[in-house]
């Protein structure tokens, strides 16, 4: 086995938590569809979504002030493909584009050979976006829908599933249980559909959040490139000196490698000036590292503000769809019923829950009302404005 082959296979048994996961839905789905024969059935996510399209449109309307676009449409895909959607989340550079698509569909279908060989290919593009894999495909059970371009993706494989696995594990006689487990599928789909309408009326934000990813991205595959590129002595030091554990010269570019996952400034700048670097405006680097890596304190300090304006955006976009859900469904019944059914928590405990972007809307929206949703839409906040909306408030 090369060391591409073991890159393949050392990325899918990263995922071997989820993967196993999936396969316990799909076995668990399996059984309660063979327990209901043909007596219980849930109605379709495309069935159910198209019926709640317009009212949770026009909630959206009524609560931002903002109409839902007219072209956005609903999409429920399969595992594989809902799989390659979070390749296209990724928001790679133009360059890197198919190769994402296809190393995220080769996971996907869990094809070694076919890894493997993408990463002998391109290993820069690798290294830079197998870290995404991780991150993303690891959520792919608790994630229910997305929205991309102008399209709401509603999670086929795990809200058709649920259902019927929590209906299944309450035992005979299903139908006396049928109603609450029916009204909380439901009320996750309302809440999916709300955040996810939500999302589709971000555009500016939505627009700034990918440019900066992609920008992020770009970046990332600089530093890649330069560490490929190392010779072996500096390598050598620069594992001695960081203090990493070694890997056998003959595998150089697992070498290469392991020292791109340490110096990734995701992980190296993050871990040695902590999450308050996302309000700096300059980054030091240790000398000794810049001898052997001349470049990296240029690399660094363009990745500080494309990657300040994601972090800001992206909070900022969710809190605004948690706030949204959280007023609207407060009272809805069936939301109600997903959060003690599905959840396995209650409103109580759900309304008192923090989140940064979350808190900065409902912060905002207490002191100018109608018009917040727009206001943060058109002139979102900085990273240091999200820890202080006063002075957000203040600028505006």
């Amino acid at each position: 086995m090369d060391e591409f082959e073991e890159f393949a296979f050392a990325l899918l048994d990263q995922l071997s938590v989820e993967l196993s996961e999936e396969n316990t839905i799909k076995e668990s789905q399996s059984n309660a569809v063979e327990a209901f024969a043909s007596k219980i059935s849930f109605d379709d996510i495309k069935e159910i979504s198209e019926r709640l399209f317009l009212d949770s449109a026009q909630k959206v309307l009524e609560f931002t002030g903002i109409s839902v676009p007219d072209n956005t449409k609903v999409e429920s895909p399969d595992l594989i493909e809902f799989k390659r959607l979070k390749g296209r989340k990724v928001f790679p550079t133009r360059n890197s584009f198919s190769f994402v698509d296809e190393l995220f569909t080769s996971i996907a279908y869990e094809d070694t050979k076919r890894i493997a060989q993408l990463a002998k290919n391109n290993t820069s593009q690798f290294l830079v976006y197998s870290t995404y894999a991780k991150g993303y495909i690891s959520q792919i059970s608790t994630t229910y829908g997305d929205f991309y371009e102008s399209a709401i993706y509603l999670n086929r494989f795990v809200l058709s599933g649920y259902p019927q696995i929590i209906l299944h594990k309450r035992g005979v006689p299903y139908e006396s249980n049928f109603d609450q487990v029916n009204s909380g599928y439901i009320g996750a789909l309302k809440m999916t559909m709300l955040e996810e309408q939500v999302h589709s009326v971000q555009k500016n934000l939505y627009e700034t959040n990918k440019n900066a990813v992609t920008m992020v991205n770009e970046i990332n595959e600089e530093l890649a490139n330069i560490i490929l590129a190392l010779d072996s002595s500096k390598i050598k030091a620069l594992y001695e000196y960081l203090q990493l554990p070694p890997v056998p010269d003959e595998y150089p570019i697992a070498q290469r490698a392991n020292l791109f996952f340490t110096l990734n400034p995701d992980n190296f700048i993050v871990r040695v000036l902590g999450p308050d670097v996302m309000t700096f405006t300059n980054v030091s680097v240790d000398p000794k590292i810049l001898e052997m890596i001349p470049q990296l304190l240029d690399v660094y300090q363009r990745w500080l503000k494309p990657i300040q304006i994601h972090h800001a955006a992206f909070t900022i976009m969710e809190g605004m769809a948690e706030f949204a859900v959280r007023s609207i469904l407060r009272d809805d019944k069936d939301f109600h019923n997903y959060l003690t059914t599905f959840a396995n928590t209650d409103i109580s405990s759900y309304q008192v829950r923090k989140s940064i972007g979350m808190d900065f809307t409902e912060y905002v929206s207490a002191k100018i009302g109608k018009g917040t949703y727009k206001r943060l839409i058109d002139d979102p906040p900085t990273t240091r404005e999200l820890k202080n909306p006063e002075s957000y408030l203040k600028r505006l």
